[in-house]
Protein backbone atom coordinates (compact mmCIF):
# COMPACT_ATOMS: atom_id res chain seq x y z
CA UNK A 1 0.00 0.00 0.00
CA UNK A 2 1.12 3.78 -1.22
CA UNK A 3 2.16 5.10 1.99
CA UNK A 4 -0.08 9.22 2.44
CA UNK A 5 1.37 12.68 2.87
CA UNK A 6 -0.66 15.69 3.82
CA UNK A 7 0.97 19.00 3.69
CA UNK A 8 -0.54 22.60 3.01
CA UNK A 9 -0.01 26.37 2.99
CA UNK A 10 -1.83 29.51 4.05
CA UNK A 11 -3.08 31.64 1.16
CA UNK A 12 -0.53 34.36 1.77
CA UNK A 13 -1.42 35.59 -2.49
CA UNK A 14 1.88 35.08 -4.57
CA UNK A 15 4.65 32.81 -3.05
CA UNK A 16 8.30 33.76 -3.25
CA UNK A 17 11.36 31.62 -3.83
CA UNK A 18 11.64 30.64 -0.23
CA UNK A 19 8.54 28.92 -0.92
CA UNK A 20 9.39 27.61 -3.76
CA UNK A 21 13.09 26.17 -1.97
CA UNK A 22 11.73 25.07 1.23
CA UNK A 23 8.49 23.06 0.47
CA UNK A 24 7.09 23.54 -3.53
CA UNK A 25 10.29 22.19 -4.91
CA UNK A 26 9.81 19.07 -2.02
CA UNK A 27 6.13 18.45 -2.86
CA UNK A 28 6.69 17.80 -6.51
CA UNK A 29 9.64 15.48 -5.73
CA UNK A 30 7.55 13.92 -3.08
CA UNK A 31 3.94 13.70 -5.16
CA UNK A 32 5.34 10.68 -7.41
CA UNK A 33 6.50 8.85 -4.42
CA UNK A 34 3.65 9.35 -2.03
CA UNK A 35 0.20 9.92 -2.71
CA UNK A 36 -0.19 13.17 -1.99
CA UNK A 37 -2.78 15.89 -0.93
CA UNK A 38 -2.03 19.33 -0.52
CA UNK A 39 -4.32 21.82 0.87
CA UNK A 40 -4.64 25.40 1.08
CA UNK A 41 -5.31 26.05 4.38
CA UNK A 42 -7.94 29.37 4.50
CA UNK A 43 -9.64 28.29 7.70
CA UNK A 44 -5.68 28.21 9.56
CA UNK A 45 -5.71 31.92 7.58
CA UNK A 46 -8.76 33.34 9.58
CA UNK A 47 -6.90 31.92 13.09
CA UNK A 48 -4.68 35.57 12.83
CA UNK A 49 -6.52 37.63 10.05
CA UNK A 50 -10.13 37.03 10.78
CA UNK A 51 -10.62 40.88 9.55
CA UNK A 52 -8.82 41.01 6.39
CA UNK A 53 -10.68 38.62 4.68
CA UNK A 54 -11.17 40.58 1.11
CA UNK A 55 -8.08 38.68 -1.05
CA UNK A 56 -8.59 35.36 0.38
CA UNK A 57 -10.02 33.89 -2.97
CA UNK A 58 -7.91 35.32 -5.32
CA UNK A 59 -4.74 34.88 -3.04
CA UNK A 60 -5.69 30.90 -2.80
CA UNK A 61 -5.87 31.38 -6.47
CA UNK A 62 -2.18 32.60 -6.73
CA UNK A 63 -1.37 30.07 -4.25
CA UNK A 64 -2.62 27.49 -6.35
CA UNK A 65 -1.09 29.42 -9.22
CA UNK A 66 1.98 28.99 -8.19
CA UNK A 67 1.84 25.26 -7.12
CA UNK A 68 0.77 24.39 -10.60
CA UNK A 69 3.77 26.45 -12.62
CA UNK A 70 6.48 25.03 -10.21
CA UNK A 71 5.23 21.42 -11.07
CA UNK A 72 2.51 20.08 -8.35
CA UNK A 73 0.41 17.86 -11.28
CA UNK A 74 -3.13 17.52 -10.19
CA UNK A 75 -3.53 14.54 -12.46
CA UNK A 76 -0.97 13.08 -9.54
CA UNK A 77 -1.02 15.29 -6.14
CA UNK A 78 -4.92 15.96 -4.90
CA UNK A 79 -5.01 19.78 -4.58
CA UNK A 80 -7.96 21.43 -2.86
CA UNK A 81 -9.02 23.78 -0.48
CA UNK A 82 -9.30 22.93 3.14
CA UNK A 83 -12.65 24.94 3.64
CA UNK A 84 -14.21 22.76 0.83
CA UNK A 85 -13.40 19.93 2.65
CA UNK A 86 -15.93 20.60 5.63
CA UNK A 87 -15.73 17.02 7.22
CA UNK A 88 -12.06 18.72 8.96
CA UNK A 89 -14.31 20.78 11.10
CA UNK A 90 -16.40 17.78 12.67
CA UNK A 91 -13.30 15.99 12.46
CA UNK A 92 -11.77 18.72 14.29
CA UNK A 93 -14.60 18.70 17.08
CA UNK A 94 -14.28 15.28 18.10
CA UNK A 95 -10.57 15.53 18.52
CA UNK A 96 -10.85 19.16 20.79
CA UNK A 97 -12.99 16.72 22.71
CA UNK A 98 -10.39 14.31 23.50
CA UNK A 99 -7.41 17.05 23.93
CA UNK A 100 -5.74 18.02 26.81
CA UNK A 101 -5.75 22.07 27.44
CA UNK A 102 -1.94 21.95 28.32
CA UNK A 103 -1.17 20.25 24.91
CA UNK A 104 -2.19 23.02 23.08
CA UNK A 105 -0.62 26.01 25.21
CA UNK A 106 2.59 24.08 25.06
CA UNK A 107 2.64 23.92 20.88
CA UNK A 108 5.48 25.63 19.53
CA UNK A 109 3.51 26.70 16.43
CA UNK A 110 0.69 28.43 18.84
CA UNK A 111 3.77 30.24 21.09
CA UNK A 112 5.32 31.62 18.08
CA UNK A 113 1.84 32.83 16.84
CA UNK A 114 0.77 34.35 19.86
CA UNK A 115 4.11 36.38 20.08
CA UNK A 116 3.79 37.57 16.03
CA UNK A 117 0.12 38.62 17.43
CA UNK A 118 1.37 40.32 20.24
CA UNK A 119 3.81 42.42 18.48
CA UNK A 120 1.61 43.69 15.95
CA UNK A 121 -1.11 44.55 18.32
CA UNK A 122 0.51 45.14 21.32
CA UNK A 123 0.29 43.37 24.90
CA UNK A 124 -3.73 43.95 25.05
CA UNK A 125 -4.02 41.67 22.45
CA UNK A 126 -6.78 38.83 22.57
CA UNK A 127 -5.87 35.11 21.25
CA UNK A 128 -8.84 34.14 20.05
CA UNK A 129 -10.70 30.66 20.79
CA UNK A 130 -9.69 29.68 16.94
CA UNK A 131 -6.17 30.53 17.01
CA UNK A 132 -5.93 28.40 20.94
CA UNK A 133 -7.60 25.43 18.78
CA UNK A 134 -4.85 25.90 15.86
CA UNK A 135 -2.75 22.65 16.71
CA UNK A 136 -6.41 20.63 16.93
CA UNK A 137 -7.16 21.60 13.72
CA UNK A 138 -3.68 21.18 12.61
CA UNK A 139 -4.09 17.75 13.99
CA UNK A 140 -7.38 17.08 11.95
CA UNK A 141 -6.10 18.52 8.76
CA UNK A 142 -3.41 15.24 8.69
CA UNK A 143 -5.83 13.16 10.46
CA UNK A 144 -8.58 13.83 7.96
CA UNK A 145 -6.80 11.48 5.31
CA UNK A 146 -5.00 9.46 7.79
CA UNK A 147 -1.60 10.13 6.63
CA UNK A 148 1.67 8.38 7.47
CA UNK A 149 4.02 10.70 7.07
CA UNK A 150 3.84 14.68 6.80
CA UNK A 151 6.69 16.70 4.76
CA UNK A 152 8.84 19.20 7.26
CA UNK A 153 11.85 21.20 7.86
CA UNK A 154 13.73 20.27 10.78
CA UNK A 155 12.38 23.62 12.54
CA UNK A 156 8.92 21.83 12.31
CA UNK A 157 9.57 18.32 13.58
CA UNK A 158 7.92 19.53 17.00
CA UNK A 159 4.45 20.89 15.84
CA UNK A 160 4.02 17.63 14.09
CA UNK A 161 4.24 15.81 18.09
CA UNK A 162 1.21 16.67 19.12
CA UNK A 163 -0.71 15.38 15.98
CA UNK A 164 1.32 11.68 16.77
CA UNK A 165 -0.12 12.38 20.76
CA UNK A 166 -3.49 13.04 19.36
CA UNK A 167 -3.90 9.66 17.32
CA UNK A 168 -2.40 7.74 20.11
CA UNK A 169 -4.58 9.03 22.49
CA UNK A 170 -7.53 8.89 20.27
CA UNK A 171 -6.47 5.15 19.66
CA UNK A 172 -6.35 4.42 23.48
CA UNK A 173 -9.28 5.90 24.17
CA UNK A 174 -11.22 3.93 21.97
CA UNK A 175 -9.57 0.81 22.02
CA UNK A 176 -8.67 0.66 18.04
CA UNK A 177 -5.70 1.20 15.73
CA UNK A 178 -7.66 3.18 13.00
CA UNK A 179 -5.21 6.61 13.31
CA UNK A 180 -1.65 6.08 11.94
CA UNK A 181 1.01 7.94 14.11
CA UNK A 182 2.25 10.23 11.24
CA UNK A 183 6.01 10.76 11.00
CA UNK A 184 7.74 13.62 10.16
CA UNK A 185 9.01 13.23 6.86
CA UNK A 186 12.45 15.86 6.59
CA UNK A 187 12.95 17.64 3.82
CA UNK A 188 16.81 19.23 3.34
CA UNK A 189 15.99 21.10 0.61
CA UNK A 190 18.00 24.72 0.75
CA UNK A 191 16.92 28.09 2.78
CA UNK A 192 17.14 31.22 1.14
CA UNK A 193 17.32 34.85 3.05
CA UNK A 194 15.54 37.88 1.78
CA UNK A 195 17.62 40.56 -0.15
CA UNK A 196 18.39 42.38 3.19
CA UNK A 197 20.05 38.80 4.96
CA UNK A 198 16.89 38.65 7.07
CA UNK A 199 14.32 35.61 6.73
CA UNK A 200 12.31 36.13 3.40
CA UNK A 201 8.79 37.37 3.74
CA UNK A 202 6.37 39.19 2.19
CA UNK A 203 5.60 41.40 4.90
CA UNK A 204 9.36 42.32 5.17
CA UNK A 205 9.34 43.77 1.34
CA UNK A 206 12.34 41.54 1.01
CA UNK A 207 11.63 38.77 -1.11
CA UNK A 208 11.86 37.19 -5.11
CA UNK A 209 8.56 35.96 -6.36
CA UNK A 210 8.19 33.09 -8.32
CA UNK A 211 6.01 35.07 -10.52
CA UNK A 212 8.13 38.15 -10.62
CA UNK A 213 9.15 39.44 -14.09
CA UNK A 214 12.88 39.39 -15.64
CA UNK A 215 12.82 42.93 -15.04
CA UNK A 216 11.53 43.13 -11.03
CA UNK A 217 13.77 40.08 -10.12
CA UNK A 218 16.86 41.86 -12.17
CA UNK A 219 16.28 45.27 -9.99
CA UNK A 220 15.71 43.29 -6.72
CA UNK A 221 18.87 41.54 -6.88
CA UNK A 222 20.76 44.19 -7.37
CA UNK A 223 19.80 45.84 -4.05
CA UNK A 224 20.56 42.36 -2.39
CA UNK A 225 23.47 43.02 0.25
CA UNK A 226 27.06 41.64 -0.25
CA UNK A 227 30.45 42.07 1.36
CA UNK A 228 30.40 45.28 3.66
CA UNK A 229 33.80 45.33 4.05
CA UNK A 230 34.08 45.24 0.07
CA UNK A 231 35.22 49.48 -0.59
CA UNK A 232 36.02 49.34 -3.94
CA UNK A 233 35.59 47.20 -7.12
CA UNK A 234 38.84 45.95 -7.05
CA UNK A 235 39.26 45.36 -3.77
CA UNK A 236 39.95 41.39 -2.71
CA UNK A 237 36.32 40.05 -1.83
CA UNK A 238 35.23 37.55 0.91
CA UNK A 239 32.53 35.35 -0.82
CA UNK A 240 31.98 33.77 2.44
CA UNK A 241 31.28 37.09 4.53
CA UNK A 242 29.20 37.94 1.52
CA UNK A 243 25.29 37.91 3.27
CA UNK A 244 23.07 37.35 0.47
CA UNK A 245 24.42 37.52 -3.05
CA UNK A 246 26.80 34.72 -2.87
CA UNK A 247 24.68 33.04 -0.68
CA UNK A 248 21.92 32.90 -3.76
CA UNK A 249 24.85 31.64 -6.08
CA UNK A 250 25.79 28.92 -3.75
CA UNK A 251 22.37 27.88 -3.92
CA UNK A 252 21.52 28.38 -8.06
CA UNK A 253 24.34 27.93 -10.09
CA UNK A 254 26.69 24.36 -10.31
CA UNK A 255 29.56 23.86 -9.20
CA UNK A 256 32.18 25.22 -12.03
CA UNK A 257 29.89 28.72 -11.83
CA UNK A 258 30.59 28.74 -7.66
CA UNK A 259 34.08 28.34 -8.26
CA UNK A 260 34.59 30.80 -10.54
CA UNK A 261 32.19 33.53 -8.93
CA UNK A 262 34.67 33.04 -5.90
CA UNK A 263 37.96 32.69 -6.99
CA UNK A 264 37.17 36.11 -9.11
CA UNK A 265 35.77 37.90 -5.82
CA UNK A 266 38.54 36.86 -3.72
CA UNK A 267 41.01 38.23 -6.68
CA UNK A 268 39.17 41.38 -7.11
CA UNK A 269 38.12 40.46 -10.27
CA UNK A 270 34.68 40.69 -10.12
CA UNK A 271 32.99 43.85 -8.59
CA UNK A 272 29.59 43.30 -7.01
CA UNK A 273 27.06 44.90 -9.18
CA UNK A 274 28.12 43.05 -11.94
CA UNK A 275 27.79 39.76 -10.05
CA UNK A 276 24.56 40.62 -9.18
CA UNK A 277 23.64 41.51 -12.61
CA UNK A 278 24.81 38.13 -13.55
CA UNK A 279 22.89 36.58 -10.44
CA UNK A 280 19.55 37.90 -11.79
CA UNK A 281 20.54 36.96 -15.21
CA UNK A 282 20.75 33.06 -14.05
CA UNK A 283 17.94 33.01 -11.43
CA UNK A 284 15.85 34.53 -14.39
CA UNK A 285 17.12 31.77 -16.44
CA UNK A 286 16.46 29.54 -14.06
CA UNK A 287 13.04 30.38 -13.31
CA UNK A 288 12.13 31.43 -17.16
CA UNK A 289 9.88 27.66 -17.57
CA UNK A 290 7.95 28.27 -14.42
CA UNK A 291 6.89 32.04 -15.04
CA UNK A 292 5.52 30.94 -18.30
CA UNK A 293 3.39 28.33 -17.21
CA UNK A 294 2.05 30.77 -14.32
CA UNK A 295 1.16 33.16 -17.62
CA UNK A 296 -0.58 30.65 -18.49
CA UNK A 297 -3.19 30.37 -15.59
CA UNK A 298 -3.02 33.87 -14.61
CA UNK A 299 -4.94 34.44 -18.37
CA UNK A 300 -7.04 31.07 -17.75
CA UNK A 301 -8.24 31.15 -13.90
CA UNK A 302 -11.30 29.48 -14.71
CA UNK A 303 -8.75 26.41 -15.83
CA UNK A 304 -7.09 26.81 -11.76
CA UNK A 305 -10.57 27.12 -10.39
CA UNK A 306 -11.86 23.56 -11.88
CA UNK A 307 -8.49 21.67 -10.50
CA UNK A 308 -9.72 23.46 -7.18
CA UNK A 309 -13.09 22.54 -7.37
CA UNK A 310 -12.56 18.53 -8.60
CA UNK A 311 -9.66 18.50 -6.15
CA UNK A 312 -11.87 19.40 -3.09
CA UNK A 313 -14.40 16.99 -4.49
CA UNK A 314 -12.51 13.76 -4.87
CA UNK A 315 -10.74 15.04 -0.79
CA UNK A 316 -13.91 15.29 0.34
CA UNK A 317 -14.95 11.43 -0.88
CA UNK A 318 -12.23 10.31 0.98
CA UNK A 319 -12.75 12.34 4.38
CA UNK A 320 -16.15 11.25 4.01
CA UNK A 321 -14.89 7.15 4.16
CA UNK A 322 -12.44 8.47 7.18
CA UNK A 323 -15.41 9.82 9.13
CA UNK A 324 -17.90 7.28 8.90
CA UNK A 325 -14.96 5.18 10.35
CA UNK A 326 -14.75 8.09 12.87
CA UNK A 327 -18.12 8.03 13.74
CA UNK A 328 -18.28 4.72 14.23
CA UNK A 329 -15.22 4.04 16.39
CA UNK A 330 -16.71 7.03 18.71
CA UNK A 331 -20.24 5.72 18.99
CA UNK A 332 -22.18 8.20 17.03
CA UNK A 333 -25.59 8.01 16.49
Amino acid sequence: MTERIVSGMRPTGKLHLGHYLGVIQNWVELQHKYESFFFVADWHALTTKYDKTENLKQDTLEVVMDWLASGIDPNVATIYVQSLVPEIAELNTYLSMITPQNWVERDPTLKDMAKILRTKEGTNSQISYGLMGYPVLMSADIMMFNATAVPVGIDQVAHIEITRDIARRFNNIYKTEFFNEAKPLLNHCSLICGLDGNKMGKSFQNDIKISDSEEVTAKKIMSAITDRSRMRKDDPGHPDECQVAFKYWEIFADEEQKNTVRCECEKGQRGCADCKRQLGKLINEKFAPIREKRRYYEAHPEEVRAIIEAGSQKARKEAQKILTEVRNIIGMY
